[in-house]
Formats: C-alpha cells, sequence, structure tokens
C-alpha cells in the first residue's frame, strides 16, 4: 500500500493537470508516472513527442500524467543516478539514452523496461530481457479485457548473481542479462537458437522469473510476459508493488484501483476529495 503523503500528491498532480489540460479524445490513453522509490529516477520515453520530449525527472512520491494518441508504440523505462544541468545535459549511471534529459533512443542495458502498442487492442509488457535496474510495474484501468497487471516489484538488485552484477563504489546498481554479459547464441536466443522451439530459459532468466512471474525474462518468453487490454489509462509505477494503490483520471472522475478492482473515488477517500479544492488553492498561491 503506497503511503499518504504518496498518495495524496498523486491525486493532487493529477487533478490539477488534468483540469488545466485540453479536453482529450476518446482514444487518447493516459499514463500516470509515479516514482515510489527512495531515489529520484529519472524515466526515459521513446517516441517522447507525448512525453516532455522524451525525458522528465521525478523525485521520491512524485508523480506526472501524460496523454498518448492510439498508434503510439514506444517504451518507458527509468533512469537512476543522473546528473543533469540545467539545460538538460548530463549522464546517468543507468538507463542513459545519451546525454540528455530528453530520449531520442532508448535506454542503455542493463534497464527494466516497459513496452506498448496502442491500437484498438493495446499490447504492453514489462521486459527484463536487456536486464534490470529498478523494479517497475505496469497497471492498466479503466480497459476492457485481460488487463493484468505486468511488471517486476522485486529488487533483483539484491539477489543479481556477481558474474551480472553492475557496481558503483560497492553498491549493485544494476542487474545484466546473460546475453549481455556472455554473448552466446543460447543466452542471446540467435543462430540455431533463434526461434522458439530451441530458445529455452537458462539458469539465469529462470532466476529472474521467479522473481518476476509477469516479466519477460528471455525473448520467447511470451505467453506469461505479454498482455492485452483496451481502451485503457496506464500507471506505472517505479519501486511499487503488484498489490498498490494507484489512481488515474477518467471520463473527468478520479478512479483508483483498490482491492485489484477499478473504483470510483469513494469510501474512506471522500473527506480527502472535499478537501482537495482548498488543497489546490494553496498550492496554486503558494
Amino acid at each position: 500500500m503506497a503511503s499518504g503523503q504518496g498518495i495524496l500528491g498523486s491525486l493532487l498532480l493529477i487533478l490539477i493537470l488534468v483540469s488545466s489540460a485540453p479536453k482529450l479524445s476518446e482514444s487518447a490513453r493516459i499514463f500516470t508516472l509515479i516514482n515510489d522509490c527512495k531515489e529520484t529516477i529519472w524515466p526515459g520515453i521513446t517516441p517522447g513527442e507525448n512525453f516532455n520530449g522524451g525525458g522528465v525527472v521525478l523525485k521520491p512520491t512524485q508523480s506526472i500524467v501524460f496523454t498518448a494518441p492510439v498508434g503510439w508504440a514506444g517504451r518507458i523505462w527509468g533512469r537512476t543516478g543522473c546528473n543533469f544541468d540545467k539545460n538538460g545535459n548530463g549522464t546517468c549511471q543507468t538507463g542513459s539514452c545519451g546525454n540528455s534529459l530528453k530520449c531520442t533512443a532508448s535506454g542503455k542495458t542493463p534497464v527494466s523496461l516497459a513496452e506498448f502498442t496502442l491500437a484498438s487492442v493495446d499490447y504492453y509488457d514489462v521486459s527484463l530481457v536487456d536486464g534490470f535496474n529498478v523494479p517497475m510495474v505496469v497497471t492498466p484501468m479503466n480497459g476492457g479485457g485481460n488487463c493484468s497487471v505486468a511488471g517486476c516489484d522485486q529488487d533483483l538488485r539484491a539477489t543479481c548473481p556477481s558474474e551480472l552484477a553492475v557496481k558503483s563504489n560497492g553498491k549493485t546498481i544494476a542487474c545484466r542479462s546473460a546475453c549481455d554479459v556472455f554473448n552466446t547464441d543460447e543466452y542471446c536466443c540467435k543462430g540455431v537458437f533463434g526461434n522458439p522451439t530451441t530458445c529455452q530459459p537458462t539458469s539465469y532468466s529462470k532466476l529472474f522469473k521467479a522473481a518476476c512471474p509477469t516479466a519477460y525474462s528471455y525473448a520467447y518468453d511470451d505467453p506469461t510476459s505479454i498482455f492485452t487490454c483496451s481502451g485503457t489509462d496506464y500507471v506505472i509505477t517505479f519501486c511499487s508493488s503488484r498489490n498498490q494503490t494507484v489512481c488515474t483520471y477518467h471520463n473527468h472522475k478520479l478512479y483508483c484501483n483498490e482491492s485489484q478492482s477499478p473504483k470510483l473515488l469513494v469510501g474512506k477517500w471522500w473527506p480527502l476529495m472535499l478537501a482537495l479544492p482548498f488543497m489546490i488553492n494553496l498550492l496554486l498561491i503558494s
């Protein structure tokens, strides 16, 4: 369960951003990115035209809302240990897409990666095929179909085999894939291993899968790792649990997924809703 401060901050930001935004088309998908980590995360997004040019900064408990049209196909990941100047130039320890806050290329491996294809039926997944750098969960809300929660809420940095570990100052900051480290046909699912029949789970991918059963652990890990949903909103949370309460603003109403069943924000949240106009006023004048 998220902290009250974290949920409150997310709700306030969602309401403020949506109330000041132009009316969304019925086909637009709402993306809410939330940082529940104890450290700052710099999400990268490609293509980034609908996402602040491809990069943002999220301090702990902060969130941000974007919209993307049907037809958008892209990737979202978290960067860690970044240092950018006032012009958005700098570097990151993990997930770097170059020397800019705003990404025009995918993040450098190892990186936890959320992938989306928005159409009449959306396809989405979280992939650890290129390694792991931060826990990441994708929660679809208000959609139709299977609409399962995807991702990895375990911190694989703590259990990463030493031969895959990326370290900085003695601390494991990311976990590489076996393909990235050993570059063999078997680990990389290429050559004679380049099809679903011959490419099988390895001891390393099984470690990833055991910790994160709804994330891709190797190239052909499709049946338990790729999901579909229609007309949905997406909440992408870093360092969250799969059953954490998250919220989205949909059809001019705020919804949360308590007990994994999206519902209108009612019940114990009504005092917060009554107080929101006053709190928003304070934010705007402060």
